[in-house]
């Protein structure tokens, strides 16, 4: 272990700049993915149209499931090479890697976040759209009031454990030098010579994260699911 302690105190700055770009790219994805995911959600629960707007429904409905099938059928590490490579290969544009790291995640969760808001948003009521329709509310509305606000509660821990997926797989991002964690613990292991070590250290730092975030995300659940029982208070007259 004293080796294992000496990895990280000498390459400490390495493993923090590592972690927080970790965290930075898996907060921002794992946020935008899930607007993207209610997004989708929001329009194909679209009551379905008819003439020419049902036409545009079922374009729309057929490019949002491509969206979806795509990129959960890949892995995230060839949809990272192709936009970093492929960009610039096939129109000469050269993103910064930062930038096409951001991107890759959030969109690949927002594939994965869709099917989770399209379950959440099926679990509710059809009672309470048919009431909200019926008291003059827009499908915008009735989302956005009504079914959305119950939705984000039934899917938090969904959200929560995609959160905790995106921290560990941000290590494919290595592949377009991405200094993230595992790209910063292999810089490390190729300076010291000292594989095991340094990749015992990056476990136990990929361990406390997910543990500590789990807690939170857990502790948040609780409170918003209240208290277990209610204490009702009567004024005597």
């Amino acid at each position: 272990m004293e080796k294992v302690y000496q990895i990280f105190v000498d390459n400490f700055d390495l493993f923090l700049n590592g972690t927080i770009v970790t965290l930075k790219i898996s907060i921002f994805a794992t946020l935008v993915g899930l607007l993207i995911g209610l997004a989708v959600g929001a329009i194909r629960t679209i009551p379905e149209q008819k003439g020419f707007k049902r036409v545009i429904q079922k374009i729309v409905d057929t490019l949002l499931m491509l969206y979806i099938h795509i990129f959960r059928g890949t892995p995230m590490m060839v949809q990272a090479l192709l936009v970093y490579y492929g960009m610039a290969y096939y129109y000469g544009i050269q993103i910064d890697n930062m930038t096409a790291a951001y991107f890759i995640v959030s969109v690949n969760t927002g594939a994965y976040m869709s099917e989770v808001v399209r379950g959440g948003i099926n679990s509710i009521d059809k009672g309470q759209f048919e009431a909200a329709y019926a008291s003059g509310m827009s499908h915008f509305q009735t989302m956005l009031y009504v079914i959305v606000p119950q939705t984000i509660r039934n899917i938090l821990p969904a959200t929560g454990n995609e959160f905790v997926i995106n921290i560990k797989d941000t290590s494919v991002l290595n592949v377009i030098a991405v200094s993230e964690l595992f790209f910063a613990s292999k810089s490390i292991a190729g300076q010291s010579f000292d594989t095991f070590n340094t990749f015992f250290v990056t476990a136990i730092i990929y361990l406390v994260l997910t543990t500590v975030i789990t807690q939170i995300l857990q502790a948040i659940e609780r409170y918003m699911e209240g208290p277990k029982s209610y204490e009702l208070k009567s004024k005597k007259a």
